[in-house]
């Protein structure tokens, strides 16, 4: 990998370093930015990195991250960064961190994050998920990504026609993205951990109502089902209410095999047109 690339593979812009008794150090790329600020789903990487070390310190087997909720309290910046952790419980089915992302003296994300072991072999007893009918990769739309959206740098994104009128400028009476996305970090595809950037790596699903600007996250919950057996996910992202300034958004991810391997919920910032 040149200079020029450092950063660019997710398992190196999210790696942690010990620095003492419960804390770590990562330095956050740009690879991984939305207005010049690090992803949400990005930065979940990054806690969940410092959860499993911290509880493996502490005698924990788990392998995964199964759940982690984020409050995203101030605007992280790229370059370096402190992790604090406090392990709540270690457990045999699962274990319970809490993480604290520092940047000069402010603590700009906090996340609960929940560990456990996920196992390639298992079956769903009962799913009542339905994976998004889409249009073939090759008759989906190639996102034209921008220099304020570096994420789209590092994953692919093929949108489904039906719910990317936004792009020409067109809008929906639904808040709803559909589209293929696969990791292209130049390292890996998507495993367990990596779904965690995978939450809140679509396009918001604001954007077909006529939403303008950045849509900052405020919270961030993410769930990981399953470990996932392909290239190319699925992705169903849409808004369930949205309601003084404030949208609730929901994802849902499935792999090859129409498995539902990762959802998340989100409360984002949104500005919307006025209605006249």
């Amino acid at each position: 990998m040149t200079n020029s690339e450092e950063g660019r593979a997710l398992r190196d812009a999210a790696a942690v370093e010990p620095l003492g008794p419960g804390r770590y150090g990562v330095n956050l790329s740009e690879y991984y930015t939305v207005a010049g600020h690090p992803n949400g789903g990005y930065l979940q990487c990054v806690m969940a990195n410092a959860a499993l070390a911290a509880a493996s310190d502490e005698g924990a087997t788990h392998l995964h991250t199964t759940a982690i909720t984020t409050n995203y309290i101030g605007a992280s910046e790229v370059g370096p960064a402190e992790l604090h952790t406090e392990v709540r419980r270690v457990g045999r089915g699962v274990s319970f961190v809490h993480v604290s992302l520092v940047q000069g003296d402010m603590v700009n994300t906090e996340s609960l994050v929940t560990l456990g072991t996920l196992h390639e072999d298992s079956s769903a007893r009962y799913m009542d998920a339905t994976p998004p009918e889409l249009a073939p990769l090759d008759a989906c739309l190639s996102s034209p990504g921008s220099d304020e959206v570096n994420i789209m740098r590092v994953a692919d994104f093929r949108l489904d026609p039906a719910s990317a009128g936004w792009w020409s400028g067109e809008r929906s009476d639904r808040g709803e993205v559909r589209g293929w996305m696969r990791l292209n970090d130049g390292d890996a595809q998507w495993d367990a951990w990596s779904l965690l950037f995978a939450t809140d790596a679509m396009p918001p699903a604001t954007f077909p109502l006529g939403s303008s600007g950045w849509v900052p996250t405020l919270q961030l919950t993410s769930y990981v089902r399953r470990i996932p057996t392909s290239e190319w996910l699925r992705a169903r992202q849409w808004c369930v209410v949205i309601a003084d300034g404030i949208v609730d958004e929901r994802c849902e991810l499935f792999d090859a095999r129409g498995e539902l391997v990762a959802s998340a919920t989100q409360l984002a910032m949104v500005r919307l047109p006025t209605v006249v």
